[in-house]
């Protein structure tokens, strides 16, 4: 599939966001998919602000960029954190130069040693309000084109449209309410994604995966399936995943 229907794609998810039953962690998920897709990245990560203004990570494009973020935000440091407090974003940040990683060497290390060497952050705005940032991760030296900033930066504003879609103008509760669902969402998820790791012996990736998989098919919202699965209310034997005896 070309570029321009990948893109085509991203825009057609987004209007699917913008009516029915929209399942935010769902699109914002796919989104660091698509974003490894159409960005010369190897990775994406999705951070949202609490309210309280506190970063919380809500999606990645796979389980080592998810522990990276996390990595991030017990630390206080890294490209996307300096991006949400100053609202700019951070591109072609070389981490394997220490005069300028010198402010987050932590975070740097933890990046090379899962086989990141750049990493960009992009601010997510709505009104000079940053929610969020969308961080990308590369693992080879240089930094990304013009226009894949540029369409980073689309791609970040798609999402905060797409999260704060039900939003009046002036109901800054309804936007406060919208992240914090987005955020308590993406908790249930991974308490989920945990569970059935144990419980299959797989990696949380592929636990992911399947679990994913299941809810598509069942037309089910990750975030009621993934509440479901922690209050034990679903037998996971009927979620297909790989056998691993």
């Amino acid at each position: 599939m070309t570029r321009v229907q990948r893109l085509t794609e991203v825009f057609v998810e987004v209007a699917n966001s913008l009516t029915g039953d929209f399942g935010v962690i769902e699109f914002l998920q796919q989104l660091c998919e698509r974003c490894v897709e159409l960005l010369d990245v190897e990775a994406a990560g999705i951070l949202l602000a609490d309210q309280r203004d506190r970063l919380m990570t809500v999606a990645a494009s796979d389980e080592r960029t998810h522990m990276l973020e996390l990595f991030a935000l017990q630390h206080e440091q890294g490209p996307c954190v300096d991006c949400h407090r100053t609202g700019h974003p951070r591109v072609a940040i070389d981490l394997t130069n220490e005069k300028i990683v010198s402010q987050w060497r932590p975070f740097a290390s933890q990046a090379r040693q899962i086989g990141f060497v750049t990493a960009n952050a992009i601010p997510m705005r709505l009104r000079g309000r940053v929610i969020g940032t969308l961080g990308l991760f590369q693992s080879t030296p240089g930094q990304l084109s013009d226009d894949d900033v540029l369409l980073a930066q689309a791609l970040a504003d798609v999402a905060t449209v797409a999260i704060l879609q039900q939003r009046t103008l002036d109901d800054s509760e309804t936007e406060r309410g919208q992240l914090q669902y987005a955020l308590t969402s993406r908790i249930a998820v991974e308490q989920a994604k945990g569970i059935l790791a144990e419980r299959w012996q797989l990696p949380l990736d592929d636990a992911f995966t399947a679990f994913r998989a299941y809810a598509r098919a069942q037309h089910i919202q990750l975030a009621e399936l993934a509440a479901e699965i922690a209050r034990g209310g679903i037998d996971t034997d009927r979620i297909p995943h790989p056998d691993t005896t």
